[in-house]
């Protein structure tokens, strides 16, 4: 669907309660698509309204990503944000969540996001630099980037929202070091989490999927 401002998919939810839903946004990774984690859809909570975005930049031969990754730079393991990218994508991210809330006339108090890698990554910078408008973050093999952040985010009131991360023991795309530095990262705003290990590499094993999705039925 492309009448707002990022192409998207959506699963309406398979219970109607009469009010507004609860809704789960869904953030792919780089060099993927709105139809990967979509997948996770069917086995999620009947109440959410379910929309997976696609990333605004194509690449080729295929897939699309939230911004740049130059390869070529030693930097950070080889690999180097465009951070200008990330921001506007961050803020993109910001305004289709309002958009959609309200043309789906979804419950804008509980706004959930479930990234991965890329998606992680944003969804976290979303996160805190606009805690309004999510309740719940799930953050699956990324890591928080301080520099993605809107300036003055530790002002911000975060005492209602509630982070959920894990990540493979052994990834070989974002070293797990990067992950295990984010609790400590959250922990003086007031956000208490712990980063959930798997022995896998750059994936979602099933067991965090489960782990994911019991931790979200407890906090919807």
């Amino acid at each position: 669907m492309g009448e707002l401002s990022l192409f998207h998919i959506i699963q309406k939810p398979k219970e109607n309660s009469g009010t507004k839903a609860p809704a789960l946004f869904l953030f792919h990774g780089y060099g993927s698509d709105e139809n990967d984690l979509f997948s996770f859809a069917s086995e999620l909570p009947d109440e959410l309204f379910i929309i997976s975005v696609r990333a605004p930049h194509p690449m080729q031969p295929y897939g699309n990503a939230w911004y740049t990754i130059h390869w070529d730079n030693a930097v950070a393991n080889g690999k180097f944000n465009d951070i200008p990218e990330a921001i506007a994508s961050r803020d993109l991210i910001a305004k289709f969540i309002v958009e959609a809330t309200t043309t789906y006339n979804l419950d804008s108090n509980n706004i959930s996001l479930l990234g991965f890698s890329q998606g992680c990554i944003l969804s976290l910078a979303v996160a805190l630099s606009y805690p309004k408008l999510a309740k719940n973050v799930i953050g699956l093999s990324g890591y928080l980037d301080p520099e993605m952040l809107q300036a003055g985010y530790e002002k911000q009131n975060f005492s209602s929202l509630n982070i959920f991360l894990s990540h493979g023991t052994v990834d070989q795309v974002i070293p797990i070091e990067w992950a295990q530095k984010t609790p400590s990262f959250l922990k003086p705003l007031g956000i208490e989490t712990q980063l959930r290990e798997y022995p896998v590499g750059h994936g979602v094993a099933p067991q965090n999927f489960y782990d994911l999705k019991q931790w979200l039925i407890e906090h919807l």
